[in-house]
């Protein structure tokens, strides 16, 4: 799977034309905020995980971390994340270009509430060097997400 993939994915659903790629390098947080010139905060990351034997992506705001105790207390087990062979076997995209489009039968997405606080974020189309923009009802429509959650830190004020 590819970009090529995702562009398919979204030409299903008539926004193909949203679909961005860049001459630079997106395979960071950093590097796509830098690519969009927007906060990072607001770059969609895609991070994959193996939960009982199955691939799991979780997409969150760029500014979040994984928290290992809430991760644990709402998928039963300690977050492992899966290797760049294991993602892009798994899940059919490369990291760096990891997303919840178009990927393999049977991957849950998750979407974080840290994406919540944006009108719209960017995430990648399955290539080091694209993205989208999408509001958060597109956002959980084309990711096929399964819920949103709350396992991530770093993004809230601290009290």
């Amino acid at each position: 799977m590819s970009i090529e993939d995702v562009k398919a994915f979204f030409a299903r659903h008539g926004m193909a034309e949203r679909v961005r790629e860049f001459e630079v390098s997106s395979a960071t947080v950093e590097l796509a905020a830098r690519a969009l010139g927007c906060m990072p905060c607001r770059i969609a990351k895609t991070l994959s995980f193996m939960v009982e034997g199955h691939a799991m992506l979780i997409v969150t705001a760029g500014d979040a971390r994984i928290d290992n105790p809430r991760y644990k207390a709402r998928f039963g087990t300690k977050a492992k994340m899966l290797t760049p062979a294991e993602a892009e076997a798994l899940v059919g995209h490369a990291v760096g270009g990891v997303c919840p489009f178009a990927v393999r039968d049977g991957v849950a997405v998750y979407l974080d509430v840290s994406l919540q606080r944006f009108a719209t974020v960017f995430p990648a189309c399955g290539s080091s060097n694209s993205a989208i923009e999408l509001d958060m009802a597109e956002l959980e429509t084309y990711s096929g997400a399964a819920a949103w959650v709350d396992v991530c830190k770093g993004w809230r004020p601290e009290p």
